[in-house]
């Protein structure tokens, strides 16, 4: 099945990139249910399920059912704005009581308990929701977020370089193997879904999502932004260690100790995991942390009985991963439609 976006010279003006924290989370949920479909990120998906454990997230799961035909809007939003936080995206969630049956409606989500009560209450499902996103946040994504959103930062890079190299349509072309551009339509390989959609002028919005992969999700019904949701380049990377062994003139600067446990950070871990692999005692690690995250170079995230910590973006640049390789992920990346 093949589902045809139609653009106008409006359109093709009006396209623009975003990326999405809540996309992430939302398009994660699919991953954590069924690990064995999405084999590229199923390292991820190993570390964090011990940890959602002890998370509440029934409603959030509810809302994204596997397999995945159709997703309510409003639990993820088209962004607005080209870099938004989960804070602002929550706000945008929490506003759109009056958009949650019709769209509960419209995706066909399967009516639990918890689903049933959010359609009844929407308002105070909402909260819910919100609150369940934030607690899950922590403890699947946000350890992570520097090393994803790195990767989404380079991938919308990418695609500039390509749209002043060739126009929208290389940068289109390249977009992903599912998604083919000819003579101002762009059709997208689709499991679910096929019929010509305008734009309605509005333009495109594609936003990078590691999340997606292997397919493509789009999103074309109003009041929503026409929006493509795909697998930025590099995913096969996303995971891989780094290396332990820390650049020697970021020794010099940190101390041999700091560096390497930086460098040991290549995925999160807590303290006591740490000490283990360092040979220092959990006081001697907390001590070199808290130095590390007063000069910005790791955040620490609590889910549930676990502390994680995690290097942040100036800390992967100072190590040289900053920029993953711009290889390509195997196979179609899936929006609120998926496609593949």
């Amino acid at each position: 099945m093949t589902l045809e976006l139609t653009f106008t010279t409006r359109d093709i003006a009006n396209i623009r990139f975003a990326i999405s924290p809540l996309g992430e989370v939302v398009a994660s949920v699919r991953v954590v249910k069924n690990p064995a479909a999405h084999p590229l990120l199923r390292p991820w998906a190993e570390q964090v399920r011990r940890r959602l454990a002890d998370v509440d997230w029934r409603l959030l799961s509810d809302l994204v059912p596997v397999p995945t035909i159709s997703i309510a809007g409003f639990t993820c939003t088209p962004p607005a704005t080209s870099i938004p936080d989960l804070e602002l995206e929550l706000a945008t969630m929490r506003a759109a009581a009056d958009r949650v049956r019709t769209d509960l409606d419209d995706a066909g989500t399967p009516r639990t308990k918890r689903v049933e009560a959010l359609y009844a209450d929407p308002g105070k499902g909402l909260e819910r929701l919100a609150q369940e996103v934030e607690n899950y946040w922590a403890a699947a994504i946000a350890p992570y977020w520097p090393r994803i959103r790195s990767l989404l930062e380079g991938e919308i890079l990418y695609r500039a370089k390509l749209l002043a190299e060739g126009g929208a349509q290389r940068m289109l072309t390249d977009l992903d193997p599912s998604v083919t551009w000819h003579d101002g339509t762009l059709r997208v390989e689709h499991r679910y879904v096929s019929g010509t959609r305008s734009l309605r002028g509005l333009g495109l919005l594609l936003v990078p999502c590691v999340f997606v992969w292997p397919r493509v999700l789009s999103v074309t019904t109003p009041p929503y932004q026409p929006t493509v949701r795909y697998s930025p380049r590099g995913i096969g990377t996303l995971w891989e260690s780094r290396g332990l062994e820390p650049p020697r003139a970021l020794a010099a600067v940190l101390g041999r100790t700091r560096a390497r446990l930086l460098a040991e950070l290549d995925q999160p871990a807590s303290t006591r995991d740490l000490a283990l692999r360092v040979g220092l005692s959990e006081p001697g690690v907390n001590q070199h942390l808290t130095a590390l995250r007063d000069a910005g170079l790791c955040t620490a995230h609590r889910t549930g009985r676990y502390i994680l910590y995690a290097r942040t973006t100036t800390a992967e640049a100072l190590l040289g991963g900053g920029r993953l390789d711009e290889t390509s992920s195997p196979g179609p990346g899936s929006g609120t439609r998926p496609a593949g």
